[in-house]
């Protein structure tokens, strides 16, 4: 009956409809609500998109190369395999990413640079944190969970700085800054760095002593990678890289070996004249005799020569440097006696 106008017959019937409690149901409200929804986005708070998808993946990456120099140090401190894994990354808010902390961790917050903002925070859970204690001071086997004394702080932090260490190296070629630990906190709701809103990365790894298994998590708010991340792809780094990376580089490369040929000359042939060609045969390159040859390395013309020999062996002069491409591509070889014109 919407938009249709009621008679004094259709009228009566709804009123007594209305006696005996027999309305229908007439989905006024749902359907117009179901023309408004058209115009309606949902958006989730809880997952912000402040970090690209790039970003994530190269801060992730960074992190794997951080796991597996931390299990080394590790390891070799402990005396016992230790194993750190990236298990999954998050894009939250930082009040969102904190409770993915468990609840018995012992957090270190971290300083991610000059500014004050600049501050990040490395949770592991406490059965983690009492096995590395325990082996430090000479344990050997697995311990059970227990409160934290002060002198367990202390030695807990040696724990954190190390992880912090190692982290650092692969941060310092994102972000050209240092990490340093500044404090560390035993109950995870006194860690807060950021505000509840803040757009936070949560990268999870799993923590594997012996048969234990545990969480760390490192949270790493916007502010704290903002100073870095907008340069990822832009190229904004390169001008601020270590000239020394590319020295060793272009050292390393002078030692490869590449193999390096003669060419006379080059054409281009059907497949049928070659397998026409008999020996005493005719091949015209075209090119003239006092060109030389064009020594190459590898696939790639790089100098101009003069055929000779020196002593029994052959050998050419070089003549004149080539720019790239200034040569044919490379040689028919013909079996049999061809000449060159």
């Amino acid at each position: 009956m919407s938009g249709e106008l009621l008679n004094d017959e259709q009228i009566a019937k709804l009123f007594d409809k209305a006696a005996k409690g027999k309305l229908p149901d007439v989905p006024v409200a749902s359907s117009r609500s179901a023309r408004r929804a058209h115009g309606l986005r949902t958006i989730d708070f809880q997952h912000p998109t402040k970090f690209t998808a790039d970003q994530e993946r190269r801060i992730k990456r960074a992190l794997e190369q951080f796991c597996r120099t931390a299990n080394r140090r590790l390891s070799a401190e402990l005396r016992i395999d230790v194993e750190l894994e990236v298990i999954d990354v998050m894009q939250l808010t930082w009040f969102n990413a904190h409770a993915q902390i468990p609840f018995d961790s012992v957090c270190g917050v971290i300083d991610g640079g000059d500014s004050t903002d600049a501050r990040m925070l490395l949770s592991a859970e406490q059965s983690l944190v009492v096995n590395f204690v325990e082996r430090l001071l000479g344990g050997t086997g697995e311990v059970r969970e227990r409160k934290l004394t002060d002198i367990d702080l202390v030695v807990a932090r040696r724990f954190f700085a190390a992880l912090t260490e190692e982290l650092s190296l692969v941060w310092e070629e994102l972000s050209r800054t240092e990490l340093e630990l500044l404090r560390l906190e035993s109950q995870p709701e006194s860690a807060n760095v950021a505000s509840p809103s803040e757009p936070t990365l949560a990268l999870v790894m799993e923590g594997r002593l012996n048969r234990l298994s545990s969480t760390v998590v490192l949270l790493v708010p916007y502010r704290s990678a903002g100073a870095f991340v907008d340069s990822f792809g832009n190229g904004a780094e390169a001008g601020a890289r270590d000239p020394r990376i590319a020295e060793a580089v272009d050292a390393a490369l002078r030692t490869v070996s590449v193999p390096v040929r003669a060419e006379v000359a080059a054409t281009t042939l059907t497949l049928e004249e070659v397998l026409a060609l008999r020996p005493g045969d005719t091949i015209n390159f075209m090119t003239p005799a006092s060109a030389g040859v064009t020594l190459m390395a590898d696939k790639v013309p790089v100098h101009r020569a003069q055929p000779g020999r020196r002593g029994r062996w052959r050998a050419v002069q070089v003549t004149e440097v080539l720019e790239h491409g200034e040569a044919d591509t490379g040689p028919v070889h013909v079996d049999g006696q061809g000449v060159i014109e």
